[in-house]
């Protein structure tokens, strides 16, 4: 007989979960909960190699793509359509696929998971190759539709990562990196929507966020990117081109106006004194890298000869 996942054991801590009140029935979930962000640390080194991998696929031309059922598989939906917004990414670039398709973002079909071959049908459809990253996310490291997304990645040489809660995944040897965030059985046992849901949440926050940092789709700490599709957003914008740029608010409204709002842009040219079509082929020549686009302004041009002609620009601050 298999070895039960750690996900479906009984939690000895939350015995008689039914029968306290609400006050202690939340300082029991909090107490659990409490055990996830450590379990997360403990898979850091995992973690960076699955990030330089997305790096690395996302700077060649590849994609990450996530694959999952049920809450795993919402949660890796959810990441991937927050990355165009946040890091102004091509939607192409993050994609998703979900047992049961886009019907299983908000009712539950619990079948789909059993289905293997689906699992490999819905990564074919995205001609998965060489290039590109695939996560496949499992709490309990066994589901037959991430098998499949898996085995099918690996048949067309993708780099394939596990992202799993259980300590003994039966999916690792379908994985190049495993990323294991051992939380111990659920306070409601099998509920991975708990704190498995919540390891996964973090890790995955973690994978895109970091290397969205590595591709230079931040600058400093602030989301230089973000899609300024509403009002509170075109604010937001505002607000972090002027503290970017250390300039009042009427200079970097001038700026973005200029840019045509693109804000990358207008960094570049707030902080280079560049105009707006030299600020976009210099990003467009580092790859959207803000950072280095603003670095290369600063850059000596290669002179004839031996040497090589100063910029007479001085480098900005942060």
């Amino acid at each position: 007989m298999p070895t039960q996942p750690q996900t479906e054991q009984p939690n000895q801590r939350s015995r008689g979960l039914d029968r306290k009140s609400t006050l202690e029935l939340l300082h029991l979930l909090n107490r659990e909960d409490r055990r996830v962000p450590a379990a997360v640390s403990r898979a850091l080194p995992a973690i960076a190699r699955a990030v330089d991998a997305i790096v690395h696929a996302l700077e060649s031309g590849g994609r990450l793509i996530y694959a999952g059922a049920g809450t795993s598989g919402r949660l890796g939906a959810l990441d991937a359509s927050e990355c165009p917004p946040t890091f102004g990414v091509s939607p192409s670039k993050v994609r998703a696929v979900i047992a049961g398709g886009r019907r299983a973002l908000d009712h539950a079909v619990e079948g789909a998971e059993d289905s293997a071959p689906q699992g490999a049908r819905d990564l074919a459809s995205l001609r998965v190759g060489p290039k590109d990253v695939v996560v496949g996310l499992a709490a309990s490291g066994a589901t037959p539709y991430v098998a499949g997304a898996l085995r099918h990645a690996r048949r067309r040489r993708a780099t394939t990562v596990l992202v799993t809660t259980n300590p003994r995944p039966p999916l690792a040897p379908l994985a190049h990196i495993v990323i294991v965030a051992d939380v111990g059985p659920e306070a409601l046992a099998g509920s991975t929507r708990l704190k498995s849901g919540t390891a996964q949440k973090l890790i995955l926050n973690m994978l895109t966020t970091a290397a969205m940092a590595r591709l230079g789709r931040v600058y400093d700490n602030r989301m230089i990117y973000v899609a300024l599709t509403n009002n509170k957003l075109r604010r937001r914008g505002l607000r972090l081109l002027a503290e970017t740029a250390a300039v009042a608010e009427p200079e970097a409204h001038r700026a973005l106006a200029r840019a045509r709002g693109n804000l990358p842009a207008a960094l570049v040219m707030l902080k280079t004194g560049i105009n707006f079509r030299e600020a976009q082929q210099r990003l467009a020549l580092a790859k959207g890298h803000v950072r280095r686009a603003i670095e290369s302004a600063f850059e000596p041009p290669a002179a004839p000869g031996s040497g090589k002609k100063k910029s007479g620009r001085k480098k900005p601050r942060g």
